[in-house]
């Protein structure tokens, strides 16, 4: 498991900011408690000692909320997953880093994710994980596993598709982690580092100049569906 060693200093924020994040941290506390849909804004409102009004300004829904934890989880992710990339070139290990440190990060909010994961299939909702919405925060998770390839020598075919790739393995692990009852998570543990070992091994396979063609037709599907 990686954790957060850094010693990052807290920028100082405005008025604004501060009870913008107020907020943001009593909703996440109570989405944690009481649920997602049992939550209402008044709710989170009322713990955060503000009135209603003042809640509605800075977010107009519990679904801005949600949007504003996303970011903050993307932002966190490539923050944490640099930090452990600084010291090793190895892709094995940058690779561990880059999934571990996504459960780290979200290890707390199961129950959320899991009320969360019924818009995923809906891409016009503004939750979807798919969806248009949701764009920017999938471009920064996808620029973790660029970052974590950045060392690698790759064919520009392969180098284009993989932390497309490698995005969806991880959000199929983040989806076995939401129903992973086994104790600190350890069955997504031993799943991330089972499936590095699997992507570094592919990797030597899939790189092969006699594989090219079969690559070149791969690519072709992804950028038909648009996945490129």
């Amino acid at each position: 498991m990686f954790k957060d060693v850094s010693s990052r200093a807290v920028p100082q924020r405005t008025g604004s900011e501060e009870t913008r994040q107020q907020i943001l941290d009593t909703a996440l506390a109570l989405f944690r408690e009481k649920g997602f849909e049992e939550t209402t804004i008044r709710d989170i409102a009322t713990r955060a000692g503000l009135s209603l009004g003042a809640a509605y300004y800075y977010f107009e829904s519990k679904e801005a909320i949600v949007g504003a934890y996303y970011d903050y989880v993307q932002r966190e992710h490539k923050r944490r997953a640099a930090l452990a990339f600084a010291p090793t070139r190895k892709l094995a290990d940058r690779l561990r880093a880059a999934f571990h440190t996504k459960i780290d990060i979200v290890h707390d909010d199961r129950r959320l994710l899991r009320a969360l994961f019924r818009y995923g299939g809906d891409p016009d909702h503004s939750l979807s994980w798919f969806g248009a919405a949701t764009r920017g925060q999938r471009e920064l998770s996808v620029g973790v596993f660029e970052e974590a390839l950045s060392s690698e020598r790759l064919p520009e075919d392969v180098r284009e598709a993989a932390p497309t790739l490698l995005w969806t393995l991880h959000m199929g692990i983040l989806l076995f982690f939401l129903y992973d009852d086994s104790p600190q998570e350890q069955r997504t543990r031993k799943l991330i580092d089972a499936s590095t070992d699997f992507v570094v091994d592919a990797k030597r396979l899939v790189t092969s100049p006699f594989l090219r063609p079969i690559r070149k037709k791969v690519m072709g599907i992804l950028r038909d569906a648009g996945l490129l």
